[in-house]
């Protein structure tokens, strides 16, 4: 039976790999004997959950996971961080593991703490660290350190000055991280193989404005200026030593789960809301970047007379305090759409600091999603169509940042990833949620 191996490529952009494809061999030669095509991501396109969103084939309404952190229920407190437990549909080893077929995976995102299957796992950067049991079966541990060395999971603290730590950092992580797929792949009975490079994300976020001309921040002398490029480089010719670790005629899935574009700045999406009285606060923020959960644990937040407040990251959540749904909601149920709408049109409306529109979105839950489980956001908000970040932290004074609150930060994520195929899988646009019955359709025909 043909194997299938599926190399993720976290962020990998569909502009940007076809810029730099004329210095890939390896990719470009992948290109040219099969398809390359973007790959239209989730929303929100980020990499919790868009991922498991891939190999489970539901949307982000169908799992209930909306980013890497989700309401556990209706009240003020934080929210819980996502894990394997949050995703109960069958991913797309799972199915093939029903049919008694084998999968070696590594470091897809979503499969923290690990699951058990019939094959192997190493699991994501959502481990804490190698320290807990983050393999399955845990006695792959020792595989991982024989092949690997001392086996990274991600780089710590990518939202840094130090470039040059996180390069550093991040190349070692991907030589080790293909160095243990080689090893597996070589010496271990598959079918499917699938492993993610969280890397390319880390690097994009941190070094975006040195590569990106555009970039407000762009500076053309930079020593970082081709450190991207490089990391490109480097990724080819560890995909191309790994391919050749890889049986003849395996099909091979070279994709990623967004793409990427510059960071403009930051909307403080809850400083707006108290401006326009959504959000009631009993005291002052005592100094700029107060965290919201902040002061609703100290229990600075009137919610008796708050109508919404919002989380930031790369798009905004924002929530309804809603009468018989929040402890203290103060939305009647029957004004609940009115107050909804009005407040999308609101934020949808939100101009730079020059007056202009910014070409914000804001999205309905149930028009973007097959079904909506959980606890769903009330609206999502794509400031400035994701150009600019949502800034939750308050006490700043202003809506508009030209910094991100948790750290330096260059880039947001874009709508299209990539999709190369080889053999090629035809022309066009496809969607991320196509992808694992792409990969069943294969052992399909495999088996037929």
């Amino acid at each position: 039976m043909t194997k299938l191996a599926l190399i993720g490529l976290d962020c990998a952009d569909p502009v940007l790999l076809r810029e730099l494809l004329p210095g890939l061999p390896t990719l470009r030669e992948l290109a040219a004997g099969g398809s390359l095509a973007r790959l239209r991501s989730v929303d929100p396109p980020i990499t919790i959950p868009a991922w498991m969103c891939m190999m489970t084939g539901k949307d982000p309404g169908e799992l209930g996971v909306y980013g890497f952190r989700n309401r556990k229920d209706h009240g003020y407190d934080k929210l819980g961080v996502a894990s394997s437990a949050s995703f109960r549909e069958p991913a797309v080893w799972d199915l093939l593991g029903e049919r008694g077929l084998r999968s070696i995976l590594i470091g897809v995102p979503g499969t923290y703490p690990p699951k058990p299957v019939k094959g192997l796992l190493v699991s994501c950067f959502l481990a804490p660290s190698t320290e807990v049991a983050y393999t399955y079966p845990a006695s792959l541990r020792e595989k991982v350190t024989h092949f690997a060395g001392e086996y990274l999971l991600d780089a710590r603290d990518f939202r840094t000055e130090d470039k040059a730590r996180l390069v550093e950092e991040v190349v070692v992580m991907t030589k080790r991280r293909f160095a243990l797929a080689r090893g597996l792949a070589s010496s271990e009975p598959w079918d499917l193989f699938a492993m993610v490079e969280i890397g390319l994300d880390r690097l994009h976020h941190a070094l975006w404005a040195h590569h990106d001309p555009q970039h407000p921040h762009h500076d053309p002398a930079s020593q970082f200026r081709d450190a991207l490029r490089q990391y490109y480089q480097l990724l080819d010719q560890e995909i191309a030593a790994l391919l050749c670790d890889l049986p003849g005629k395996t099909q091979v899935l070279v994709v990623s789960d967004h793409g990427v574009q510059s960071l403009e700045g930051g909307i403080a999406l809850n400083e707006w809301l108290i401006r326009k009285g959504y959000l009631v606060l009993k005291a002052d923020p005592a100094k700029p970047g107060t965290r919201l959960d902040d002061l609703v644990g100290q229990d600075l937040v009137d919610w008796s007379r708050t109508l919404a407040w919002g989380e930031g990251g790369y798009y905004g959540r924002v929530l309804l305090n809603v009468a018989g749904r929040e402890p203290e909601g103060a939305i009647p149920s029957s004004e609940y759409e009115t107050v909804r709408k009005k407040l999308a049109r609101e934020l949808a409306a939100i101009p730079d600091e020059e007056g202009c529109s910014i070409g914000t979105r804001v999205l309905f839950p149930e028009e973007i999603y097959r079904e909506v489980r959980g606890i769903a956001p009330d609206l999502l908000v794509y400031f400035g169509d994701l150009r600019f970040r949502s800034i939750g932290t308050v006490g700043w004074g202003r809506i508009h940042l030209r910094e991100n609150d948790t750290g330096p930060d260059d880039a947001n994520h874009a709508p299209y990833g990539i999709l190369l195929a080889y053999p090629g899988l035809g022309s066009g646009d496809r969607s991320i949620l196509e992808v694992k019955d792409m990969i069943l359709q294969h052992f399909d025909g495999e088996a037929s």
